[in-house]
């Protein structure tokens, strides 16, 4: 069976390795590793979506954020997100306490079975990372993550 071919993100030629595009590389690159990352989370145990995936990873980084602060950091619709935090909440992966001084909002936190489902997907996330930098020695790694992160900051300042 022949492998299909994703043309809309993948450019319709190779130009010559100056010619390329930095930014166009890094979102190829950046397809390709979310579109992995998609399959380990539909083929795993968990049932977990992509944006499932960003609400625990949020919550587990900012333990005792409200959802408030989810919207406010992700920029996403809250009411997305109020359903997200709910379904997470009746699946046994977030808890929620009332804050001490607004008794309507809510206060989030993983479970332990949260805790458990996000280590796994950050592991899964680690060997993928892995790959994806295999055959790169730890300098040419270090000079990755520099000039990328020169990129961002230049973007940042335009």
């Amino acid at each position: 069976m022949r492998e299909s071919i994703d043309n809309v993100n993948h450019g319709r030629e190779s130009p010559a390795a100056g010619e390329r595009d930095v930014l166009e590389l890094i979102h190829s690159a950046m397809h390709r590793y979310r579109a992995r990352q998609y399959r380990v989370l539909r083929d795993g145990s968990h049932d977990i979506t992509h944006m499932d995936s960003r609400v625990l990873g949020y919550f587990d980084r900012h333990p005792g954020a409200t959802q408030s602060d989810l919207a406010a950091h992700s920029g996403r619709d809250k009411a997305q997100l109020a359903r997200l935090v709910k379904g997470l909440r009746e699946r046994g992966l977030l808890d929620g306490v009332p804050d001490a001084v607004d008794r309507r909002n809510l206060r989030m936190t993983l479970t332990a079975q949260g805790k458990a489902v996000q280590r796994t997907l950050q592991q899964a996330a680690r060997r993928l990372s892995a790959q994806a930098v295999a055959g790169l020695s730890e300098a040419q790694r270090a000079q990755l993550v520099q000039m990328l992160e020169q990129v961002n900051a230049n973007l940042d300042s335009a």
